[in-house]
């Protein structure tokens, strides 16, 4: 079966059993509310409600889990780029969860599990601080900074314009004879993105633990310039990093007894390089509400439908 028609049919699936993604929490809930420590919702005196098999699930990760760009912008401090259509938000309402802390934040890396992040409007308190002795779902997208996202994109750019058809930025990544991204990933995953998820072990040991990986961003082909200049043969370089980091997120999360979900397979032919009507990832231009190669409202349907389904087999 073909990925676009299985994410098609998982969609189906999830929508007949689920809220429409762009339902509200809840029709009448006891509480809502919005804290510095992110959005949060309760809806646990709702009698109307279907009863769910969740306390309290919260969200923690970067910009690829808190959607920038994305209506409803909603959450604080505006600097996360929290969108209330992300995934985490879209898998809240399907799941009917009792109730919802987001406190994921653009920029993030496992440092910020544990220590304040700095952004514009405010400060982002510890992601872990959103834990608590009830929290029994936990999903984590975490690791593409670890690994320096941002400046690989600038890197990427910037030696595209001096070579758009040869492969300058591998050239540069591997000029030591080593590939560096590829041990950057693996260092990440093994040490960093470990401990994270040992850490979120030790604070709920009983909440189903989900590894959310990244979306593909590029094709294994010549690109797009100029919607994403890079040079035609660094676009496969930066494909093959993006299958690497999912691929060492995977392995950390199954040692870890964590469930990982890959969302990149599902993905050819909707990465940032399609028409605006495929693509589920954004070019440097976005032409829907969403940040520069960043995920759009439908990438993030598309990542919270796997989510619900692997939710699903627990």
């Amino acid at each position: 079966m073909r990925a676009t028609t299985l994410v098609l049919a998982l969609l189906t699936i999830t929508t007949a059993a689920a809220p429409a993604a762009s339902a509200q929490p809840t029709t009448a809930p006891a509480t809502t509310s919005q804290t510095a420590s992110g959005q949060s919702f309760s809806a646990a005196g709702d009698e109307s409600r279907p009863r769910t098999r969740y306390r309290h699930y919260v969200a923690l990760g970067d910009s690829y889990a808190s959607g920038p760009g994305i209506p409803t912008q909603n959450g604080t401090p505006l600097g996360c780029g929290r969108s209330d259509h992300n995934y985490p938000g879209k898998l809240a309402r399907w799941l009917r969860v009792r109730r919802f802390t987001d406190v994921t934040c653009g920029g993030a890396t496992t440092a910020e599990m544990t220590r304040p992040q700095q952004v514009y409007g405010g400060e982002n308190p510890p992601q872990f601080d959103a834990l608590r002795p009830e929290t029994d779902l936990v999903t984590l997208t975490i690791g593409g900074n670890d690994i320096g996202f941002g400046e690989i994109l600038s890197t990427c750019g910037r030696l595209g314009a001096t070579d758009p058809t040869g492969a300058p930025c591998k050239a540069h990544y591997t000029a030591s004879g080593t590939d560096e991204l590829a041990n950057r990933v693996r260092a990440v995953a093994r040490t960093r993105v470990a401990k994270t998820l040992g850490e979120i072990h030790k604070r709920v040991p009983r909440a189903t633990i989900l590894v959310v990986g990244y979306l593909r961003i590029l094709p294994d082909g010549p690109g797009c310039w100029p919607l994403v200049p890079f040079a035609a043969g660094d676009t496969a370089y930066f494909d093959q990093t993006g299958r690497a980091l999912n691929q060492a997120l995977a392995e950390t999360a199954r040692q870890a007894g964590a469930t990982f979900i890959n969302p990149y397979p599902y993905a050819t032919n909707h990465d940032a390089c399609q028409s605006a009507e495929d693509r589920w990832v954004e070019p440097l231009r976005p032409d829907s509400p969403a940040a520069p190669l960043h995920p759009n409202d439908t990438g993030m349907t598309v990542v919270a439908a796997l989510a619900w389904l692997a939710v699903q087999s627990h």
